[in-house]
This record gives C-alpha cells, structure tokens and sequence, in this order.
C-alpha cells in the first residue's frame, strides 16, 4: 500500500498493515497525538474546573434568564420589584459584580419596568442618612490621619498593664470604643499589631528567664562537682581548689557538656510554654476583631447597618418624629454593647486562659516580663511624641461633634437644635451637625500659623495645610458604601411604590399567633446566619424592608424587630471571610478556620440573647415597644 498516494485528509491517520499467509490484510486507524490534543481541549471546555473560573460570568447571565418567568407570568408591579429584589439578593450574595454596582441596578430596572420614575430613583441614592455617614467617615480620616486613635489606645494599654486577662480587657476595650467612632477595619489593623509586638516580647522575656535560670543551675552544679573532685586530691592548695562564692558571674566553661545539653524537663517546659503564647496569641487576635465588630454598633455612625436602620425607617415611616436620632441609639445600643463585650470577654477567658485568677489578673505582682513588655506599649507612646496643634484640634472638634449629637434631641428636655431651629419642622438633623464639624478640618490649619516666620534660606514660610485635604479623602473615603445605602434606599421606596412590602405584609399576618419575643429571636438567628455569607450592608438592606411589613401587618412596634436585626447584622464571629476584621486576625492570630469557628458559634447565641434581653428591658422604656405607634399604621397604595 502506497502511503504517498492518501489525501491531506487521510494523512491525520496512520495506516498500519498486518499481512498473514493465513489471513486478509487488517487496516487498523489510530488517531495522532494533535488529534487527541485538540479533543482533549474540546472536553477541557466542559469541564467542572473550568466552569468553576467563569462562575461569576455564568452568574450573572443565567440568574436574570432563570428569574424572568417571574414578571412575565405575574406582569403586576409586586411582581416586576420582586424580580428586581431577588436579582439583586443573588449578585449581593454571590458578589459576582461589585457590590455598588449591583446597587445602581435600581436606577437600571426600575424605570424600565414602569415602577418609578429615572429621577425619584436617582434621589434615593443622596439623602439625609448618606449626610450622616459622609459626615461621620471625615471625622474618622482625620483622627486616623493625625494618629489620634493610635494615642488614645496606647494611653489605655497603659492604665490596664500587661497581665494576660488585663491584657485582653485593655484592647478589647480599646478596640471597641475606637470602632464607635473609626471604621471596625482601621481600628483592628491598628490595634493587632500591637498585640503582637506585645505579646511576642512577654513570651521572648520569659524564655530568656527560662534559659537564664538554666544555665546558672548548670553552672553551679558543674562548680560544686568539679570542687568535690579537686577536695579528693591531697597536697593540693585548698586556697585555689575551692571555687568563689558568685550568683550570676559564673565561668560557664566549667559546666559539662552533658549538663548544659537541654534536659527534658527543660523542653518539656518549653513545649508548653510556646503552647500557652500561641493560645494566647490566638485569643487575642479574636478578641480584637471581636471587639471591633461589637463596639462599631454603639453609635450610629458606628457601622453602616445602624446607618441603615435609621435612612429604612424615616423613608418607611415619614412620620416618625426622629425616633431613630444620636442620642436614643446610643442610649439603646452602648449598654447592650458593654454587656455584649463582658460576655465576649468571659467567653474568650475560657476559651484560651483559662479562669486561674493568679496567673491571668498576677494580683499585683510583677515579673521581668511583664516589665519589659510594659517596657514596649511605653517606647511605642513615646514615639508619638508631645500632641500637637493638628491632634488637639481634631480632638477638640471631635468632642465638640459627640456633645451636639447628644444635646440635639436628647428626649427628656427640649434640645439646642428643637430651641433654636427645628419649632414647627425638623430642619436640622444629626447630619447637619456632622457636615458642619467635618467642613471645620478643611478650614482649620495644621499648625498654628506664624505672621513672622521665616524658612532657614530666609524666605518667608508658607502657610500651613488644613487638617484634611480633598485628596486625603478622596482616597480612603469609602464611595462604594454611599452606594449601598442609596441601593437600600431606592429598594424600600420601590417596593413601597410597587405594593410589594404592602403584598408581604398580608402574607405574614399569621405570625400574629407567636410571640413577638419569639419572632424577634428567630429573625435575629436567621440574620445572623446571613451574615457569615454575605456583607452586613447587604443583609440589613434586604431584611429591614421585610421586617417593617412584617411589623406594621402583625401590629407590633417595627423597631421591635429592625433594631434587634441590625445589631445581629454585625455579629459575624464565625468565618474569615465574614468581615474585613476577621480576615485580618485570621493573618495575624495563626488561627485556624475552626478556631474562629468555634469561638464564633457560641458569641452568636451571646450576641442574639443580649440584644433581644436589651429590646425587651430599656428598650421598651426608651421607644415605647409596648404598644404599636400611630406614625407606623400606614398604607400605600401603588
């Protein structure tokens, strides 16, 4: 057979020729190695590996196609903004676009599908609650930018000392208060370094004691042989024989080999001492984020889920009269986050100390570690050198900010802005007052400014920046967020546009047969849930609007259930991935996934049982749950 004489097509194969004396010639095929590549990539195409790194792209085509039918066989309005919610409860979820975009769709979907109007969209994306936050995240640049919270944290760490227990109160404590005021990210990349450094000179100073104590036993046991050996030689000068009487200076050349080898005793206890660090070290990674996620729902400006809550129920509930304000959320909210702490505390002291009160609390005594790591929080302060003009103005305007929050409308007298300004309407709100302190960083210089002053070429000296410049802000100001509220925003006024909340609300009338302490219970464990897989904005987005047909449908106060919720938005303790604070102990801590797993899943009980025995003890007193207000009996009609 002449091999010459196949087509290019017929080339692809090999012909192979077996001729027996016995038998006809069998052709038999087979395919080439470029053949079997090229069929190789064709079933790669398909395969789950490769679909695995375009899900995001799948995601985002196949959930829109999947939902459809939704609005086509149900063409009402309650339909069109389900399929916009769910839409965007499953990009939320899968993060397969970024977060604030997949909240501009809103202002994609719902003029297309005749809910709203392009223009009553797009003003839900600025109002009064996005004054607040803006407001609230200038001040927080410029304390980060002048090193203020990093100040205030080492002046607390040292007041409490550096006793584990002590130890751990100090920067949970710290790191709760800075997280009332600064985001929970900045305060726990702030605050775990530190930890580090000083728990890392504790365990340095007590293996350095350790191996002191060692060699100076050895040492004198090699001495004491060496003299009882010498004492056996007679005629010999008893003056040079016998060894001199020293505690530390000791020649530690006359210790044996075999003795100054590390007995086992000896590494036995450095086993368990490296051991009891890394737990340590382990607790204290946890406790600082911890910290940071509880301490941020103090305030209303704290994290942006209570942000949330109060922009959900002055679009919900117009006629609210400002029960959401500064001064009745951190009266709910700072008692419940001290108690929420204690336990936290409690929880974590079990977990990785222990309860020996002499060794964790050292009941006034002190050892040459806890002196040199003391030694350490002390050199850091010193770094930082005398405040400065730009620190006591920042801190100064910052005082002055909480003092107006507070006195606004605090609830029990008339308060400045109700005297002055707000008689017949509420036309000054917290976030007024927070735009007003933050403009006064623009304004003020850095230093104080010298008429006379002149730079050493003797040219006159330039006047000095403002606290904060627009390029600071434009960089570490978190734009995405502005977006996320708007999102939540245009979501609660589309569903009440389009008659949805009212169509759920109907929907959820027999929970009327529960508890209300139950259903509040519930809801906080599901959101909690929630939580650990999705962002807090997302989920307080997409519950709230819920929550609020849900209340006004059963006749019971909305805030009974939207506070509780809001606050179990933030207890995301379980997963790495859950917030930006645990991913950043989760570098730092040599933690594991079970470790922050196990310690979670019991501070999520803690958290739920805290807030709901807050909601229904002086939160009743302070918002009047007892009874379901007029200003929440309202229906819409599309």
């Amino acid at each position: 057979m002449n091999l010459r004489s196949l087509s290019p097509v017929n080339m692809s194969w090999v012909v192979s020729a077996t001729v027996k004396t016995t038998s006809p010639v069998i052709l038999e095929a087979r395919p080439t190695r470029a053949t079997q590549e090229s069929s190789r990539q064709r079933c790669m195409i398909f395969s789950p590996s490769r679909l695995l790194r375009y899900r995001n792209y799948i995601v985002i085509v196949l959930t829109p196609l999947l939902l459809l039918p939704l609005p086509l066989v149900i063409p009402t309005q309650e339909a069109k903004c389900g399929f916009v919610i769910i839409l965007m409860a499953l990009y939320w979820c899968t993060e397969c676009i970024p977060l604030a975009v997949t909240a501009l769709l809103p202002v994609i979907l719902f003029p297309m599908m005749g809910i709203m109007e392009s223009g009553e969209v797009c003003i839900q994306y600025l109002k009064d609650s996005n004054m607040l936050f803006i407001g609230g995240l200038l001040v927080a640049i410029a304390v980060e930018q002048w090193n203020l919270h990093r100040r205030i944290a080492l002046q607390v760490l040292l007041i409490v000392g550096v006793k584990p227990s002590l130890l751990m109160i100090g920067f949970m404590s710290t790191t709760a208060f800075l997280s009332m005021w600064i985001s929970n990210t900045a305060s726990t990349a702030m605050m775990l370094p530190i930890a580090n450094a000083v728990l890392q000179q504790l365990c340095d100073t007590e293996a350095n004691a350790e191996e002191r104590d060692f060699s100076l036993t050895a040492a004198k046991d090699g001495q004491e042989n060496q003299a009882f050996e010498m004492d056996d030689h007679k005629g010999s000068d008893d003056k040079e024989l016998k060894p001199k009487d020293s505690n530390i200076n000791m020649d530690l050349s006359t210790v044996p080999p075999e003795v100054c080898e590390r007995s086992p005793e000896m590494e036995q206890r450095r086993l368990k001492r490296e051991q009891e660090y890394i737990k340590l070290s382990k607790g204290m990674s946890l406790s600082v984020c911890y910290a940071a996620s509880i301490g941020g729902t103090a305030t209303l400006t704290g994290t942006t889920p209570n942000v949330i809550l109060k922009g959900q129920i002055d679009e919900l509930f117009p006629e609210n009269g400002g029960i959401i304000n500064f001064a009745s959320f951190f009266g709910f909210s700072f008692p419940n986050m001290v108690l929420m702490l204690a336990l936290s505390w409690l929880w974590l002291q079990f977990m990785f100390l222990g309860f020996n009160l002499k060794k964790s609390f050292g009941c006034g005594t002190k050892n040459d570690s806890d002196r040199e790591a003391y030694q350490v929080i002390k050199d850091e302060y010193k770094k930082l050198g005398r405040m400065s003009f730009a620190e006591s103005c920042v801190l100064v305007i910052f005082t002055l900010l909480v003092l107006l929050w507070f006195t606004r409308e605090p609830g029990f007298i008339p308060g400045w802005a109700t005297v002055l300004f707000n008689k017949d309407k509420p036309y000054v709100t917290d976030g007024t007052v927070a735009i007003l302190m933050s403009a006064l960083f623009f304004c003020i210089p850095s230093n104080l400014p010298r008429c006379c002053g002149k730079s050493r070429d003797g040219a006159p000296t330039e006047a000095p920046s403002p606290l904060l410049s627009w390029d600071i802000v434009h960089e570490k100001m978190p734009w995405n967020i502005l977006l996320l509220l708007g999102g939540g925003f245009a979501l609660a006024h589309g569903s009440e546009k389009s008659g949805l909340s009212v169509w759920l609300g109907e929907s959820l009338i027999p929970l009327q047969s529960i508890p209300p302490f139950a259903i509040s219970i519930l809801l906080c464990l599901l959101v909690a849930m929630f939580t650990e897989c999705s962002s807090n904005t997302a989920t307080t987005t997409l519950f709230l609007p819920i929550l609020a047909s849900m209340a006004t449908a059963i006749k019971i106060h909305p805030l009974y259930v939207m506070f509780p919720c809001t606050i179990s938005a933030s207890l995301a303790f379980m997963l790495p991935v859950a917030t930006p604070p645990n991913a950043i102990a989760f570098s730092y801590g040599n933690l594991k996934v079970m470790d922050m797993a196990k310690a979670g899943f019991i501070l999520n009980f803690l958290g739920v049982i805290t807030v709901n025995i807050a909601i229904n003890t002086w939160g009743v007193a302070i918002f009047q749950l007892n009874t379901f207000p007029s200003w929440a009996n309202v229906t819409k009609t599309p």
